[in-house]
């Protein structure tokens, strides 16, 4: 049975998906939740999915080893950053070659880097009157949304979609795409 850890930030609703997903899989399941936002809602999803989650400040995440050593206990297969905002630091990506994923909420190589996460991507991508936009899941390298890429998917930007019309497009592709995608990797 393969291991998964997830970091998240936020609300949690890909982290929820990606549990929900591997609840019954006899490939893999999600044995842990990190965060490093302590009023994250994933925490509250993960008290009401019987996930173990923590969280932690930026000390322990890079100044310190001790998210690192949360890790190598854990020994997770795959590291999936589902919303994660913090750059991961490159001590923990030597630990854990090409086992550190993440989605992002456009088609890299466009639409990446330090501050583009959520509505600010998709306010670029209206804003520059962009006709599609997706999302892609690819591999954490030491460079924001710069990894190798896994997976992409696309989907229509019309004229008229403000901001949070494509939010909803995009998180729609993740809830549908991200579970596969890791599971595919898993096997």
């Amino acid at each position: 049975m393969k291991r998964v850890v997830i970091f998240a930030s936020g609300s949690g609703s890909n982290a929820e998906n990606l549990i929900k997903f591997f609840h019954n899989s006899d490939n893999a399941s999600v044995i842990q939740v990190l965060t490093n936002n302590p009023h994250a809602k994933v925490l509250d999803r993960c008290k009401k999915l019987n996930v173990s989650a923590l969280s932690f400040n930026r000390i322990a995440f890079s100044k310190s080893k001790d998210v690192l050593n949360i890790l190598e206990t854990s020994q997770p297969d795959l590291i999936i950053l589902a919303g994660f905002l913090w750059k991961f630091p490159e001590f923990i990506l030597r630990a854990f070659p090409n086992k550190v994923i993440n989605v992002h909420p456009a088609l890299l190589p466009k639409y990446g880097g330090k501050g583009m996460y959520g509505i600010n991507v998709h306010n670029a991508i209206v804003e520059n009157k962009e006709t599609e936009t997706g999302i892609t899941i690819h591999y954490v390298n030491e460079n924001y949304d710069e990894g190798a890429i896994i997976f992409q998917a696309k989907c229509t930007v019309l004229s008229t979609d403000s901001a949070e019309d494509v939010a909803k497009k995009i998180h729609l592709l993740e809830m549908e795409h991200f579970p596969e995608v890791v599971n595919e990797l898993l096997k």
